[in-house]
């Protein structure tokens, strides 16, 4: 197991971390429905969000955009804070800008084409401005929505579903020179890539679905969300296994542990790109350590 440091603890399911320059980490606490910074072992609160925060990304206008999945139930499973079906007052899932200077949240998306978001989960920028997201879909006693790959614009204007039908798309991330978009899949442990056609267009795939299985992991654990390394290797939040499985492009996966069973996110800062901030969820902790890859550089991103 890796050695790394505690940057804060008592955080309600942590998500989404964003490297900032003055080493803060801003996420979001998918429980406490708040985007928070922490630093010092502090946290603050920036913005009550409501719903699920999932995902967070800085856009093209310094506002942070957050993927909502709408809610979940909440369970303690021997000691671990664990996410169930929708939440009791759940509605739908939703898109929203943050303005960092006020708090203001503004809902951009909550639907496409006439459907519903289900669970938007997570999201990255393209060098346009534009941003893909993933929705995990939804869980119910007796039934769930599926999932899907969408691509939207920051102001409003446009909102494109992808690709539809998988169990739960997950982390979201871009290869380095942006051809490929990847997706991890929740429930099956297989990271998806999807070749880009155009902006919200992908290469269809075999039996209906766009994209192509990458690899899926012999023994059974949920994908959670991505970063990509400058290498063009992507790490994926492993849960179950408790770490990081790192996986080429060509499908080769390593495996990296952490302490917790729900290591959900992980993303890359510093001067050198090799700080790796890693949220552990069912514990509610933010640790630190050093990658043996730098990390890809984000579009938009503040450092």
């Amino acid at each position: 197991m890796s050695t790394f440091e505690l940057v804060a603890e008592n955080l309600q399911f942590p998500e989404g971390p964003i490297v900032m320059p003055d080493g803060s980490v801003i996420l979001v606490e998918i429980k406490r429905q708040t985007l928070t910074r922490c630093w010092n072992g502090k946290s603050e609160v920036i913005a009550e969000i409501g719903g699920g925060p999932n995902g967070a990304a800085f856009g093209p206008d310094g506002a942070i955009y957050i993927t909502n999945n709408g809610g979940f139930a909440w369970h303690d499973v021997m000691g671990l804070t664990v996410p169930g079906h929708a939440a009791a007052d759940y509605i739908t899932g939703r898109i929203e800008r943050v303005d960092l200077a006020t708090g203001k949240v503004e809902r951009l998306y909550e639907s496409v084409n006439g459907q519903r978001l289900s669970g938007p989960n997570d999201l990255v920028f393209d060098k346009s401005g534009g941003f893909w997201f993933t929705d995990l879909g939804k869980n119910y006693a007796r039934s769930k929505d599926r999932g899907g790959l969408y691509y939207a614009k920051p102001d409003g204007s446009l909102i494109k579903e992808a690709a539809y039908g998988y169990v739960g798309l997950n982390g979201v991330g871009l290869a380095p020179d942006e051809r490929t978009v990847y997706a991890a899949e929740t429930e099956t442990g297989r990271l998806w890539a999807f070749d880009i056609t155009g902006a919200g267009d992908v290469a269809p795939g075999a039996f209906g679905l766009g994209g192509r299985v990458v690899c899926t992991q012999a023994a059974h654990v949920y994908f959670d969300s991505l970063a990509v390394q400058a290498n063009g290797d992507v790490c994926v939040a492993t849960i179950g296994a408790g770490g990081i499985t790192t996986i080429t492009p060509a499908g080769v996966s390593t495996h990296t542990p952490f302490p917790d069973l729900l290591v959900t996110n992980i993303c890359f800062g510093g001067p050198d790109m090799r700080d790796a901030y890693i949220t552990l969820s069912g514990t509610g902790k933010l640790i630190k350590t050093r990658w043996p890859e730098p990390g890809l550089k984000l579009n938009f991103a503040p450092y």
